[in-house]
């Protein structure tokens, strides 16, 4: 396995994470400021890495 694939997937599941906990977040939250800033950050950063990890995994070829 090529180590950008391993970077790649790392970042996903990274993406993932993100985007479950800002859900989590989301569901639990009472309206509050300081609730929906981390919200959007972590929706923000969650989609970002889930968008660069897919990203690197179409990118990077298998080279035997």
């Amino acid at each position: 396995m090529n180590l950008k694939r391993i970077f790649g997937t790392v970042l996903t599941v990274l993406g993932i994470g993100g985007l479950i906990y800002a859900a989590v977040l989301f569901v639990n939250g009472a309206g509050e400021s300081k609730d929906l800033k981390a919200l959007v950050i972590y929706g923000i950063l969650g989609f970002v890495f889930f968008i660069a990890g897919i990203s690197l995994i179409r990118t990077t070829k298998d080279e035997s």
